[in-house]
């Protein structure tokens, strides 16, 4: 069993690996100490340790990475020009990686060029479209070349493990026994576990649009006009039949719920998947163990509809180096497996190791069925079945060329000193103090799966906005406060949290791409050294002192920098 299928067996398989600390750690008082394995763990270790302090990263995860080595290859970037520091510093590492010939394995690197939004980012100083297992040795590099203290395999006791002394954190115990002890804590999970656990206020799902006076947030079914489904799709499991019961996944009808209403529902998540066309790499698509093709009955009845979009496939294939890809959602019905993954942020490890199971097998089935169900249109599946997950990627994941990294694009969301909203994204809110740079359009994935009141099925959720309706404005890159990686005073002064940061649902969607939380590591790294040196807390932090090193360390965070 891999060590990240459960955690009880990941705490036994680690210290059979010896990859866990032999005993506590308690007598040891570490300046910074990260919990989580996310690009912004690995930039907040790096630049504290820059700026000669102590720094741990407690990883649950044994692969470090998180999204970026985990099959997220096609940079969400927006615009390159609103990244330096660190984020960038990575991406020229990838192009200086891919510069020496010999890591062109399968195709000569003449013949490679990235498209989609990291179109002609090859050959250059930077390079943003990269292989899983490039990312991850570029990452182990950093962790030698800097000496990072990574602890990989150390999950947090969530009920019992977060000792907190006149609203600080004083340590924070692991399941495996481990207690790491520090001075400021930074939490870089993509659930803020930690910083739950601390008993800081956060909030999961869809803010209502009145409460910060937005247009784009709660419940969008105006917006949802991309990965439609085909009108006519009908929702009952025999057809015309409400008596029948309603398909896997979809809701009935509400009349009560208004555009603009709030809700607890979560954004879809998805396994980014890497995958190949070259027989010699590819692991042909398999049936899963359990596969129920009434798990796919509204992926029949919408391509019977119509069959084909666009190109006629259900994905983005997105061209990754040595003919490999990273393979996105795209349709009414693709990989996102919508509805099905509410409970995730808030829930147990045993429970979020049950959604994670259901996507991987909800998710292969799909691939098999697109790749070989008769009715499927053979169109479709002869092109599919070209493709396969590839033999020299994820060796350390679930198998069959399968990550453990499920995509999870949104959990807990901070309610923090600052909150960034729909206003800080068009630029009629200026953040007062800006450390890092946002660059990607309000995004938001599908929330659920609803009857209509046309009587048909319909996703909804998805907000895909570039331009503001009412004013004809433009988006483009603008400033991330430092108040949004911090807990409101009062609830803890020596937390960080650039990940699960305060923003709206709407303007996460936009914030929530690995650049930016690169940057926003950089930004706990250099915020939590200071803390340390001053011996304030992280609210503290004289934001000059905190800007002036960040620009010198050549972080972009003003505006007329990204323009």
């Amino acid at each position: 069993m891999n060590t990240n299928l459960m955690v009880s067996a990941c705490v036994a398989a680690c210290a059979l690996a010896g990859c866990m600390n032999s005993g506590p750690v308690s007598d040891e008082i570490c300046d910074v100490v990260i919990y989580g394995s996310s690009p912004a763990a690995i930039s907040a270790a790096i630049q504290a340790k820059r700026m000669g302090r102590s720094a741990v990263i407690v990883s649950p995860e044994t692969r470090i990475g998180g999204l970026t080595t985990g099959g997220l290859g096609q940079t969400d970037i927006g615009n390159k020009s609103a990244f330096g520091g660190i984020a960038l510093e990575f991406y020229k590492a990838v192009a200086a990686y891919y510069a020496d010939p010999k890591r062109w394995t399968r195709q000569k690197p003449e013949s490679y060029f990235p498209d989609g939004q990291c179109a002609g980012s090859k050959g250059k100083e930077s390079m943003w479209t990269f292989e899983p297992s490039a990312a991850l040795a570029i990452l182990e590099g950093w962790e030698k070349r800097d000496g990072l203290d990574i602890r990989r395999g150390e999950w947090l006791d969530r009920e019992k493990g977060v000792v907190k002394e006149n609203g600080r954190i004083v340590s924070i115990r692991t399941l495996s026994g481990n207690v790491y002890r520090g001075r400021v804590f930074v939490d870089a999970t993509y659930e803020g576990d930690l910083m739950a656990a601390a008993g800081v206020s956060y909030t999961v799902g869809r803010e209502a649009n009145s409460v910060y006076g937005e247009t784009l947030n709660g419940n969008q079914p105006a917006q949802a006009t991309h990965h439609q489904l085909n009108v006519g799709v009908d929702p009952y499991v025999v057809k015309g039949d409400p008596k029948s019961g309603l398909l896997f996944g979809v809701e009935p009808y509400d009349s009560a719920m208004k555009p603009g209403d709030g809700d607890s529902r979560v954004q879809a998540y998805c396994f980014r998947m890497c995958l190949t066309d070259d027989p010699e790499n590819r692991i042909p698509f398999k049936k899963p163990e359990g596969y129920d093709e009434r798990d796919y009955e509204l992926l029949f009845r919408h391509l019977a509809i119509a069959p084909l979009d666009r190109d006629g496939m259900p994905w983005i294939n997105s061209k990754m180096p040595n003919r490999k890809t990273d393979t996105n959602n795209r349709t009414g019905f693709a990989t996102d497996f919508i509805g099905q993954n509410w409970a995730w942020p808030d829930a147990a490890y045993a429970e979020r190791e049950k959604i994670r199971a259901a996507h991987l097998k909800y998710q292969r089935g799909l691939m098999w069925t697109l790749a070989y169900h008769p009715r499927v249109p053979e169109k479709i599946r002869s092109e599919v079945s070209k493709w396969g997950t590839c033999k020299d990627e994820f060796k350390d994941g679930l198998g069959d060329g399968w990550q453990t990294q499920l995509y999870v694009r949104e959990a807990r969301r901070m309610v923090g000193e600052y909150v960034m909203t729909e206003h800080n994204c068009w630029g009629t809110k200026v953040a007062p103090r800006p450390v890092a740079m946002g660059a990607y359009q309000m995004d938001s994935h599908h929330v659920r799966r609803y009857v209509g009141a046309d009587g048909f099925v319909h996703n909804e959720g998805d907000v895909e906005v570039k331009i503001d309706a009412a004013t004809g404005k433009r988006f483009k890159p603008y400033p991330i406060d430092y108040g949004a990686v911090l807990p409101k005073r009062g609830e803890c002064e020596n937390l960080i949290v650039p990940v699960c940061l305060s923003a709206s649902h709407i303007a996460f969607g936009s914030i929530r791409m690995e650049p930016v939380f690169f940057a926003l590591g950089q930004v706990a790294g250099t915020a939590a050294s200071i803390a340390v040196a001053r011996g304030s807390s992280v609210q503290d932090v004289p934001y000059a002192e905190l800007a002036g090193r960040l620009g010198s360390d050549g972080q972009v965070f003003m505006l007329q920098k990204a323009e």
